[in-house]
Formats: structure tokens, C-alpha cells, sequence
């Protein structure tokens, strides 16, 4: 079963921050600078920390996954999840690293 997540990061240095930012486009979208939803199931939890432990200090960096609930059969939409603004736009990443 796959569950909703907003995975935010704060990464010290710029090629570290570069190589968080190109892992996470492979587990979600990016909806605001240094911060992803994503669609995860445990196991693909579990793979996307892998990667990312091979990449931060873990003196210096970090990462935040807050767990929304689980995705239901019949839509798209993180649960209990509002937005003032702009709509969500799966797919469209809006954060840019250079």
C-alpha cells in the first residue's frame, strides 16, 4: 500500500543539495523549493533513504519525511492536505538546481 509524504530537505553544500534534489525527482514531484510529495510504499521508503543516507552529512544535512496517510483508490490528492493559491501540479517541478 502506498502512502502520501512531503519530503523536505536542508542541504549545506550546493553538489550534496544538487544530488538530493535529482534523487527525489525519481520518488515524487516537486512542489516547492526543497520540498517533494511523493507516493511511497515501505519498501520504496526504505530504498529512497538508502539513497539519500549515501549522499548527506548527517552532521550537516537534513531531511524530513512527514507521512500524510495512506493513497486512496480513487485519487491523486494528499489527504488533509489544503492550498491557498496556486494548485498542486503533479508533474511539474518547480524547483530548479543548478
Amino acid at each position: 500500500m502506498r502512502s502520501h509524504y512531503i519530503v523536505s530537505y536542508d542541504i549545506a553544500d550546493p553538489s550534496r543539495l544538487r544530488r538530493v534534489h535529482r534523487t527525489l525527482r525519481d520518488f515524487g514531484d516537486g512542489i516547492q523549493l526543497s520540498v517533494f510529495a511523493c507516493q511511497l510504499t515501505d519498501r520504496d521508503r526504505a530504498v529512497l533513504e538508502c539513497r539519500l543516507l549515501e549522499i548527506l552529512n548527517q552532521r550537516e544535512d537534513q531531511v524530513l519525511f512527514i507521512k500524510l496517510g495512506q493513497v486512496a483508490e480513487d485519487g491523486d490528492a494528499p489527504p488533509r492536505c489544503s492550498v491557498l493559491g496556486r494548485r498542486l501540479t503533479p508533474g511539474f517541478v518547480r524547483a530548479l538546481v543548478y
